[in-house]
């Protein structure tokens, strides 16, 4: 009874207009948020070389459906036999796709992901082989189109197309070509489909733009202080700024004298505003000859390859400012020197498929076309300086001929010529200096060893990875590379394994990055690098 009173009691209570109109508002606004949370799913069809170029590629669409056209299948089998990135990629997305495909039944139905997606396999049935060869058989418009314009089935680049013409004529929902190959995505946006590229591993980079600028300014952070602090710095070694502790760890910076501009000093910020005086600005070839930082930027260069705490160095620079022979000649001084037990050189091969290819003769024979730019470091550190020309015609003593003759006949095994052995040859043959091939790399841990990467901006995300992941306890990787000079079809400034190195791991306190603005290798290179 109680109950009933209560009720009527509610029901002939009058509600306020006021009241009314609130609660109007409230159920209009959470029909709007409902109807902003709906989402349509997109169907995204991926090219082979999405997945070549990133073997999880197929499980970062969040909750949409991917695609694997089978004409895709068909190429990862052409790759997997290969003994180079491309093929253990290949096998790798043979296997995530078995596992996910365990039977013929979740085959055709697809396969639901971590994410909330779904993953098929298409297979497109307007497309057969007969005596004809491949023909497309449906009669829709925009399959005329193929037709018209990609004729040739029996390439398998036209099948994926018309694959994903198949799904944008069957799906209800936008259909999207994602595909690292830009004349693929011409042919798509011809065929009135959207395509894209694999954006999942972009990244922004304001030191990209920078670097790749017409000029010999340099453009490096700096912080002003107070002239008398400047001058205790440059006395002390180290100084603590608390207002300057937003800087990363291991940037480099340039202190200034806030009364006058125009003075300053170079700085690496430690951490948490700590800063310290760089260390080394020379290379001093034991036997060879010696270098001295022609710029400031070099100056940061040299600082970050001599400092032990730093085990990964990214730089940036244009050609001629100085990347490889700093880099080729800080190692050999810290091997020569005991600080690592030996020194690794590889480089980016992209005319042969990144593979070394099947050429006659020893690896190093094989890459000496490649990593000619180190053989070249290598033979001006190591030689010494040519005597002055009034000693030239000196007489040579008998102790010292038989080493000339021994040295003559060791030419032939040094691979130096009629010239005699080259002087880094032996290097080689003590297995201080190795020269590796990137598609041997896999499965290797190298402690104690210094290794350059060489036109590291033609890594993909995925073997700049490998790379990094070899680097054993007290090693130290070096990844050098210019942005502006990319011949990989399948990356770009913003794609690359170095840029992609660098913004990943920036921040740790083993990292450090440098841009080279200026170039020294001659004043006519320099201004045909800026005016051509």
């Amino acid at each position: 009874m109680n109950v009933a009173l209560v009720n009527s009691s509610v029901k002939s209570t009058p509600i306020p207009p006021a009241v009314l109109r609130s609660a109007k508002k409230v159920k209009k606004v959470q029909k709007v948020q409902k109807v902003h949370v709906v989402r349509a799913v997109k169907h995204y069809v991926l090219d082979t070389n999405v997945l070549i170029h990133d073997p999880q590629s197929m499980f970062q669409f969040e909750d949409n459906i991917v695609w694997i056209p089978v004409e895709v299948l068909e190429e990862l089998d052409n790759f997997k036999g290969e003994p180079t990135t491309r093929g253990a990629n290949a096998r790798e997305v043979h296997r995530r796709l078995n596992a996910r495909f365990d039977s013929t039944e979740q085959m055709k139905k697809g396969a639901v992901l971590e994410n909330g997606g779904r993953l098929h396999v298409c297979i497109n049935p307007h497309i057969q082989f007969n005596d004809k060869g491949w023909e497309l058989l449906d009669e829709s418009p925009r399959f005329r189109m193929v037709r018209a314009l990609f004729p040739d089935m029996a390439v398998k680049d036209n099948r994926i197309l018309a694959s994903a013409v198949y799904l944008a004529d069957t799906q209800t929902s936008p259909t999207i070509l994602v595909t690292k190959d830009i004349n693929m995505q011409l042919k798509a946006r011809t065929l009135g489909l959207e395509a894209q590229d694999y954006r999942t591993d972009r990244v922004e980079d304001g030191d990209i733009r920078r670097t790749q600028r017409r000029g010999a300014s340099e453009e490096f952070e700096a912080f002003d202080i107070a002239g008398h602090t400047l001058q205790a710095f440059a006395s002390q070694q180290q100084i603590v700024i608390p207002e300057a502790a937003h800087f990363l760890p291991n940037q480099y910076v340039l202190l200034r004298n806030a009364e006058e501009p125009s003075h300053g000093v170079p700085a690496c910020h430690v951490r948490g505003g700590q800063f310290r005086k760089l260390h080394t600005d020379h290379v001093n070839i034991r036997g060879g000859r010696s270098l001295q930082a022609a710029n400031l930027g070099q100056r940061f260069f040299l600082d970050a390859l001599y400092n032990p705490q730093i085990s990964l160095v990214t730089v940036y620079g244009k050609a001629g400012t100085g990347k490889t022979l700093l880099s080729v000649g800080s190692a050999l001084e810290q091997v020569q020197c005991g600080e690592f037990e030996k020194m690794l050189i590889t480089r980016v091969i992209m005319p042969t498929g990144r593979d070394i290819g099947f050429l006659p003769g020893r690896m190093e024979e094989k890459m000496q076309p490649w990593l000619q730019p180190a053989y070249d470091a290598l033979e001006l550190l190591l030689a010494r300086p040519r005597k002055p020309e009034q000693f030239d015609g000196k007489r040579q003593s008998a102790r010292k001929a038989p080493q000339q003759t021994a040295s003559a006949q060791g030419a032939g095994n040094g691979g130096g010529g009629a010239g005699g052995p080259r002087p880094y040859t032996a290097l080689m043959e003590s297995g201080v200096l190795e020269i590796e091939a990137i598609a041997h790399i896999r499965g290797r841990s190298l402690p104690r060893a210094i290794f350059i990467v060489d036109e590291a901006q033609q890594l993909t995300p995925h073997e700049a990875k490998t790379l990094v992941t070899r680097m054993g306890k007290g090693s130290k990787i070096v990844m050098i590379g210019d942005l502006g000079q990319i011949d990989n079809p399948y990356v770009d400034a913003h794609t690359n394994g170095l840029v992609y190195t660098r913004n990943r791991l920036q921040g740790q306190p083993f990292a450090a990055h440098v841009n080279l603005f200026k170039g020294e290798r001659s004043e006519m290179a320099e201004v045909a690098a800026n005016l051509m």
